[in-house]
């Protein structure tokens, strides 16, 4: 069972990836980051600002791009932080960078609104 009530965002892997997007009950939005990157570090702050906000209706979930390289290899990710939104088990779009929770809410708006 997947816990999308955690306090802090997940880590996930490659190994795990496909099954935890495919068993999602909710849209899954991965923050693809790596060590180091400042910008990083900003958008997880306002990640766990909006996990806290939206519940269970949104499941947040980290990856680092370098100790994983399947998935963002897949998705050919150049440049981080980097925002993937997938719905229903299948990638649905890129989300706007480095954003603020409100303005980052509103591009999520049409996925996690509470009658969606």
């Amino acid at each position: 069972m997947i816990n999308y009530l955690a306090h802090m965002i997940q880590d996930i892997e490659d190994r795990e990836f496909d099954r935890i997007i495919e068993q999602a009950s909710v849209p899954v939005l991965v923050e693809f980051w790596q060590p180091g990157c400042g910008h990083c570090h900003a958008l997880l702050q306002e990640l766990e600002l909006i996990q806290a906000e939206v519940g269970n209706r949104l499941f947040i979930v980290k990856m680092n791009v370098q100790e994983n390289v399947l998935i963002p290899g897949e998705l050919e990710i150049q440049s981080l932080p980097t925002l993937a939104l997938y719905v229903g088990g299948k990638f649905e779009k890129f989300v706007g960078g480095i954003g603020k929770k409100n303005a980052l809410l509103n591009q999520l708006a049409d996925w996690i609104s509470p009658t969606s």
